[in-house]
């Protein structure tokens, strides 16, 4: 078995995903992170993207975050945001009309609730 990682993925209000994984991605604000076993410690914030897990049998899920933080040590992962719902939570056509209307009002592809709403929408889609 691969080396793997103890990951918790919580929000403000529940643990949305805690377990082992051998592989985390999510986007910070200095870019992309791929988190593996035996990773240096890492504390960063993180945009409204989603996050990638890849299970200890290669198995990926996915989760939209509307920001928040990483830390890594010892092997141990935890992604902390004050919103979090894993894929197949997301309602894809409320995202896709959270979408249009972000974009209508966004002045900047870096505006949060653009990134968010593309997040969920990406997400959402990985769910069917």
């Amino acid at each position: 078995m691969a080396d793997t990682l103890q990951l918790e993925l919580v929000s403000a209000d529940r643990v949305v995903w805690s377990g082992e994984a051998t592989m985390v991605l999510a986007r910070t604000t200095d870019g992309e992170i791929g988190v593996l076993a035996n990773h240096t410690p890492v504390l960063s914030v993180l945009l409204p993207s989603v996050v990638e897990i890849t299970g200890v049998e290669g198995e990926r899920q996915y989760a939209v975050i509307d920001g928040g933080f990483i830390s890594v040590a010892n092997n141990r992962v935890s992604v902390l945001a004050e919103h979090a719902q894993m894929a197949e939570e997301v309602d894809l056509d409320a995202a896709r009309h959270d979408l249009e209307e972000a974009r209508a009002a966004a002045e900047s592809p870096q505006d949060r609730d653009l990134m968010l709403a593309a997040a969920r929408v990406a997400v959402g889609e990985k769910a069917k």
